[in-house]
């Protein structure tokens, strides 16, 4: 296997023995990209910039500096603020438009030695899965180039499982990182909102979005939450001997493409022989409390946070020209209507702000009364649907809606606040499939060395083919 095969964590180990540099492999993930150009994962890529940066690392290393990330590249989701490249955040008003400065997570990931790859595509402003968007182009998924990544964050999954680059920044707000995650066959991590600076993000929702990595390990995911976060305590070992883990008995399981099923119950069986304690969980009126939240939240502090985002930094267009830029038809669908007599009312707000409470205690009083850990379950309860399938897919024989279908399972936590992982478990009919575990608020270090045990119980992931 070639280095750049490799995951994050063996790819710094390999740096710092010596046994390779920075620019040599930098030479190797230009090559690739340039290779993978099908996939249409970046927005922006600048070769000659990246093995600026890697000579530079190498310099630094051999004068003796060290730090958690140095050498190391990482593409940023095209809506995260920094210097050197635009930041369309996926949308005609903003594309081309170059930030005033890093965003904070930015200023952190340089500060450990990271190098800043590109700029991934995403779902236009984020507002959906596919990452089909009209104004960049579909980002494909490298196991099938037929199919969506995922979205929003689609491109940050596509670049990472074709391994143009060892990780990836997305963001979060109702399944964004993991949906991804699992479509691509790689692992993401949904950070409990506020321990990952918002400032320097085109934002959704301040109370719903989190920007979160994604990688192909946990460690990976564990390094790289330390650097963001600044909260680099080694995470607890944990063993799954004895460890329980609830699995909630209605709306994760239900309605579930076979192949995921089969391959979602494969993974819990190796768990419960593992030792893992699989305890049987209820959420009772999960589906109308998270309905109650979800878009209410995020489509009223869209224009909020939008606008704030568009003045403080500096980005040189109101919010009245963001909405008349859209290109994508399902984007210009949510947010077009925002401006008229389709905004949400304040006290609707209110309202889900309040249904927001009763989410969070229900969470809250299932993980104290079970004793669980994490509760278990497929990320998303189908595999990648086709580019195209904007509206609807086909979901074992009958069409379903997109949107609502790949976010089912991933949403409710989100609107909780929950810090969420998706680890890639297998293929179905040679797409992937992804597990999920939701930790409970504020366990986000304890919920990686659980996926750290998870992943251990499991067979390794293949690697995604190289496109074409």
């Amino acid at each position: 296997m070639d280095l750049i095969d490799c995951t994050a964590t063996e790819i710094l180990k390999a740096l710092e023995r010596g046994s390779a540099s920075s620019t040599e492999l930098a030479e190797q993930w230009i090559a690739r990209t340039e290779q993978a150009s099908v996939l249409n994962g970046y927005v922006s890529f600048d070769a000659a910039g990246l093995l600026q940066q890697a000579a530079q690392a190498d310099a630094r290393r051999a004068a003796g500096e060290r730090l958690p990330l140095l050498g190391l590249p990482i593409a940023l989701k095209d809506n995260i603020d920094a210097v050197g490249f635009p930041c369309g955040n996926g949308t005609g008003a903003l594309h081309g438009r170059h930030p005033v400065g890093d965003a904070e997570l930015v200023r952190r990931l340089r500060a450990a030695g990271a190098l800043i790859a590109g700029k991934v595509g995403l779902h236009e402003l984020a507002f959906g899965i596919t990452t089909n968007n009209a104004v960049t182009g579909a980002v494909r998924n490298p196991w099938d180039l037929s199919r969506i990544p995922g979205g929003s964050s689609g491109g940050s999954g596509a670049v990472v499982a074709a391994r143009l680059v060892p990780a990836a920044i997305g963001t979060d707000t109702g399944g964004s990182v993991r949906v991804p995650a699992a479509l691509c066959g790689v692992a993401g991590l949904r950070p409990s909102v506020g321990r990952v600076s918002a400032d320097g993000i085109a934002p959704i929702s301040a109370t719903r979005d989190t920007a979160g990595p994604l990688a192909r390990s946990v460690a990976d995911l564990s390094l790289l939450d330390g650097v963001l976060t600044g909260d680099a305590a080694a995470p607890p070992d944990v063993s799954l001997r004895g460890l329980r883990l609830g699995l909630p008995q209605t709306y994760f399981w239900e309605d579930l493409e076979p192949g995921v099923r089969a391959q979602a119950q494969a993974a819990v069986a190796a768990l419960r022989a593992a030792g893992a304690e699989i305890v049987a969980v209820d959420l009772p009126g999960i589906a109308q409390l998270d309905g109650e939240v979800s878009f209410v939240v995020a489509l009223y502090e869209f224009v909020r946070d939008m606008t704030a985002y568009l003045r403080d930094r500096s980005r040189g267009i109101g919010f009245e020209q963001l909405i008349a830029g859209i290109g994508s038809a399902d984007v210009r669908a949510i947010a077009g209507p925002l401006l008229g007599e389709g905004a949400v009312p304040e006290a609707a707000y209110r309202q889900a702000l309040e249904a927001r409470k009763r989410l969070q205690a229900l969470y809250a009083e299932t993980f104290a009364k079970s004793g669980v850990a994490a509760l278990v379950f497929p990320t998303t309860p189908s595999t990648a649907a086709r580019i195209g399938d904007d509206e609807t897919f086909d979901f074992s024989g009958r069409a379903c809606p997109t949107f609502a279908t790949f976010i089912r399972n991933a949403d409710p936590g989100s609107n909780a606040a929950l810090p969420g992982l998706s680890l890639p478990i297998g293929l179905s009919h040679g797409l992937p499939v992804g597990l999920a575990l939701d930790g409970p608020a504020g366990s986000d270090r304890r919920l990686l060395a659980i996926g750290a045990a998870v992943e251990a119980a499991l067979p390794p992931m293949p690697l995604a083919p190289v496109p074409r």
